[in-house]
C-alpha cells in the first residue's frame, strides 16, 4: 500500500480511535449483534434502520448495536475496520463493497466462506448469477449483498437548466461540456463538485473515463488490455480538467453539501451515485419536481451502460457472535430484509423477485436498466480494485483536482501507479 495513500493516511489518524468506537463495555457478546457500517445519515440510515427494525422482529431477544463510523463514503470506516481486523477485534459483522475491495479481506483469511447460505437460503436462485460470479472467489462466497447502486448519474434541478437555457440532458460528452459553458454563460456554476476525502471527484472521473472511452475499453483498464498511457485516458484526463474548470470554487465540500448547490439553483450538474436521491428525499425535496435525472453522458456506447455496485455483508472469523451474524446475513438476503432496506437507502434490492410498487420512479427505472444495460463495476466503490488501489486512484485525483487540473503527466504517471498497487495487493 502506498505510504500517501488516502486511506494510510486515515490509518494512522483513527489509531486511538479504534479503542474508542466500540468500547470494551460494548463489545459484541453472545447476547447481543455488533454491525460495522458507515451508514450514519440520511437515506443510508434510514435504509439501515428499515433493516434493523426486520432483523428485531425475528430475532427480539438479540440487542443490536451500531458500530457506524461516518464520513468520506466509508474511508473513515474502512480505516478503523483494518485496524480492529488486524487487532484480531472483528466485529460480528461489517459492511464492505463486493468485487475487488472485498477480496482484501478473502486474501487476508478474515471472513468466513458462506457458500452454505447460498444454497440454504435459495440465494443461488434469486440473486442475479453476473453478481455472484463476482463475489465468488475459487468456488467460494464471501459475502451476502443487501443492493445495487448506479454510480453513473447525472443529476439536475429543472429550474435551473431553463435559466441555463438547457432543454434536455446531455446525451454525450461533448454535450455536456457544452451545457456546461452555457450555464457558466448564465452565472450559474456548470457542475458540482465535492473534494471533501478526494473520492467524489475521483467518482467523476470514473465516470467520466466511462463517457470518454466506452465500456469495452473502460473494463480493459482494470483487466490490462487498455493502457493507463493510452490517447483514450489522455482524452478522458483532458475532459476531466476542461469539467473541473466550470465548477464550484470551494474545494473541501461533502458530496450532500455539493449537491445542494444543485437542488438551491447555484449549479446545473451533479454526478454522483443514486443514493443522492434518498438524500434528497430525506431533505424533503421531490423527483421531477426539485431535482431529476438522466444516465451520465456517453460519447461511444450506442447501448446504454450501468455503472454500478453492490454493498454486502460479510461474516468475519473470530466473531464473538457468530450465531448473530448469521442471523444478520439472513435479513439481508431475504425479501423482507431487501424490500425494507432499499427503497430508503435509494438503491435497488440484489433478489429478483423484489416487489417494484415499493420504489420511486428512479428506482423502478433503474431496476429495469440494470436487467438490460451493459454493466461495467465503479471503481471507487470497489468493484475494479482493493483497498490499495482505490486509495491511490483517490488520491491521484484529488490531488489532480487541487492542482487545478493542470498537471495531467502527474495524474497519467499517478493512474499507472495505482493500478500498479492494486496488483500488488
Amino acid at each position: 500500500m502506498l505510504k500517501k495513500s488516502k486511506l494510510a493516511i486515515v490509518l494512522a489518524a483513527v489509531g486511538a480511535l479504534v479503542a474508542t468506537t466500540v468500547p470494551a463495555s460494548h463489545a459484541a457478546t453472545n447476547k447481543q449483534l455488533e454491525i460495522f457500517t458507515w451508514w450514519a445519515s440520511g437515506g443510508e440510515a434510514a435504509g439501515l434502520a428499515g433493516m434493523t427494525t426486520e432483523f428485531t422482529k425475528q430475532n427480539p431477544n438479540t440487542p443490536f448495536i451500531n458500530a457506524a463510523v461516518a464520513g468520506a463514503a466509508g474511508v473513515n470506516a474502512k480505516g478503523v475496520l483494518v485496524s480492529r481486523m488486524g487487532a484480531g477485534n472483528p466485529p460480528d459483522t461489517f459492511q464492505a463493497h463486493a468485487g475487488a475491495e472485498l477480496s482484501t479481506y478473502v486474501k487476508a483469511g478474515q471472513v468466513e466462506d458462506l457458500t452454505f447460505l447460498y444454497k440454504a437460503e435459495g440465494w443461488d436462485k434469486v440473486f442475479p448469477a453476473g453478481l455472484i460470479k463476482t463475489l465468488t472467489t475459487n468456488g467460494k462466497i464471501y459475502s451476502v449483498p443487501v443492493n445495487i447502486h448506479r454510480a453513473n448519474v447525472l443529476w439536475w434541478n429543472p429550474a435551473t437548466a431553463t435559466k441555463a437555457g438547457v432543454s434536455a440532458a446531455p446525451k454525450t460528452m461533448e454535450e455536456f461540456i457544452a451545457d456546461l459553458a452555457k450555464a457558466k454563460k448564465a452565472g450559474i456554476d456548470g457542475i458540482a463538485l465535492a473534494g471533501n476525502g478526494d473520492w467524489a471527484i475521483a467518482h467523476l472521473f470514473d465516470v467520466v473515463l466511462l463517457g470518454t472511452m466506452g465500456a469495452a475499453k473502460y473494463d480493459g483498464l482494470w483487466k490490462g488490455t487498455t493502457a493507463w498511457t493510452s490517447p483514450e485516458v489522455a482524452k478522458a484526463i483532458s475532459n476531466l480538467s476542461t469539467i473541473l474548470s466550470y465548477g464550484n470554487a470551494s474545494k473541501s465540500l461533502d458530496w450532500p453539501d455539493a449537491g445542494k448547490l444543485v437542488t438551491g439553483g447555484k449549479a446545473l450538474f451533479f454526478i454522483m451515485g443514486d443514493w443522492a436521491s434518498s438524500q434528497w428525499q430525506s431533505d424533503g425535496l421531490k423527483l421531477g419536481s426539485d431535482y431529476t435525472w438522466a444516465p451520465a453522458p456517453n460519447s461511444v456506447d450506442k447501448k446504454p451502460v450501468y455503472m454500478w455496485l453492490s454493498d454486502s455483508f460479510t461474516l468475519p472469523k473470530g466473531a464473538v457472535d457468530r450465531d448473530a451474524g448469521i442471523a444478520w446475513l439472513k435479513v439481508c438476503g431475504s425479501l423482507a430484509g431487501q424490500d425494507a432496506f432499499n427503497p430508503k437507502k435509494g438503491s435497488i434490492a440484489v433478489r429478483k423477485d423484489s416487489n417494484p410498487a415499493l420504489y420511486d420512479s428512479y428506482l423502478q427505472a433503474a431496476m429495469k436498466e440494470w436487467k438490460v444495460d451493459t454493466l461495467v463495476g465503479s471503481t471507487v466503490h470497489g468493484v475494479n480494485y482493493g483497498n490499495a488501489g482505490m486509495a491511490a486512484y483517490d488520491s491521484a485525483v484529488g490531488k489532480f483536482y487541487t492542482g487545478g487540473g493542470k498537471d495531467k503527466a502527474g495524474l497519467t504517471k499517478a493512474l499507472v501507479a495505482a493500478y500498479k498497487a492494486n496488483a500488488a495487493s
